[in-house]
């Protein structure tokens, strides 16, 4: 693997992000395009001389369409990120059940990420708790007021201070590296996607089987009938598309960052092999794998499909955005 310098990471990430925003509203705009041409060629445009329906695309009736609805998907993008920008860090509490931990209430964990910030020369971020006896952590955040590292109780309760001191590490180095802020660029890029796309699915379920198609067919069970079948098939690839730029996603978040934020672990807390043992024993006892959204697992130190075996695991590990676990291990051991 070849070494990127953490400089190099940075301006990757921030190109990343960019480009996910700027790709953001276009695809948007194309899937409400294609929305109204598929709309419109459902539509019966006449019947030919067999008294069989013709269906064709009218483009300047679409495009029409489109530039009326224009000016209402710019401002719901805008208005999405605006609110994601202020509500990312209350969803992500949400999803995991995390919530703030009190120096109080464990002046340890406080004490070494304040050391470890301090070695860095980095702010202290907020540090959040989610009581699950099992293992994980993660780091969350877009800028220095949301910057947040959160952990398991069983994480603290099991894991030594040199093996906490590597995970807190790990998780400090993801948000040094601005990966935090790249992958909830692309939890916000994923959520509204795939509410755009069920949306649709929905609007267009009501539309054909609910007397939407009156042009369609004088026989409303033929309207129906024909209603249903044109649901399932722009359903269907409404959920290929938003599948398909799901894995863009995943793709643009690169493993590197996993084994870049292993490596700044180690360095903070000097020691490689407190790290390695960490990683075993989390993944020995994997915490937070009831959350049920796939976009918050990214965040975590070890995602929860990661240790699915068989034949789930192998399709897991093709599109999984963490490397394997064992790998990471052994580079660690080696240092």
């Amino acid at each position: 693997m070849r070494y990127v310098g953490m400089q190099t990471q940075i301006q990757r990430n921030n190109q990343l992000s960019l480009l996910l925003l700027l790709l953001f509203p276009l695809i948007i705009l194309a899937t409400v395009w294609a929305f109204l041409a598929l709309v419109d060629l459902a539509d019966v445009s006449y019947y030919n001389e067999f008294g069989e329906p013709v269906h064709e695309l009218n483009v300047q009736v679409v495009n029409a369409h489109f530039l009326g609805a224009f000016p209402w998907v710019i401002g719901g993008v805008l208005l999405w990120f605006v609110i994601a920008f202020f509500t990312n860090t209350a969803m992500i509490r949400q999803a995991t059940g995390a919530r703030p931990l009190l120096r109080k209430e464990n002046p340890r964990v406080y004490n070494i990420v304040e050391n470890l910030c301090m070695t860095c020369n980095m702010d202290m971020p907020k540090i959040n708790i989610v009581d699950d006896p099992q293992l994980n952590a993660f780091a969350s955040g877009i800028d220095k007021n949301s910057y947040t590292v959160t952990v398991t109780t069983g994480l603290l309760n099991l894991l030594t201070d040199e093996e906490l001191a590597g995970v807190l590490g790990h998780e400090l180095t993801h948000i040094r590296n601005h990966d935090t802020r790249l992958l909830i660029t692309s939890i916000i890029f994923v959520g509204i996607v795939s509410t755009v796309m069920g949306a649709v699915v929905r609007i267009l379920y009501d539309m054909f089987l609910f007397g939407g198609g009156s042009r369609r067919s004088n026989s409303k069970s033929g309207s129906n009938g024909a209603g249903i079948i044109v649901v399932i098939a722009i359903g269907a690839v409404c959920c290929a598309v938003a599948y398909f730029f799901t894995l863009i996603t995943r793709f643009a978040i690169s493993r590197r960052r996993e084994y870049m934020a292993d490596a700044g672990g180690a360095e903070l807390c000097g020691n490689p092999l407190a790290l390695a043992s960490a990683l075993r024993k989390i993944s020995d006892n994997l915490g937070l794998d009831k959350v049920d959204r796939e976009d918050v697992a990214q965040l975590f130190i070890i995602h929860p499909d990661e240790m699915s075996t068989g034949l789930l695991g192998f399709i897991n590990s093709l599109f999984s955005t963490h490397p394997d676990t064992e790998r990471r291990i052994k580079i660690l051991e080696q240092f």
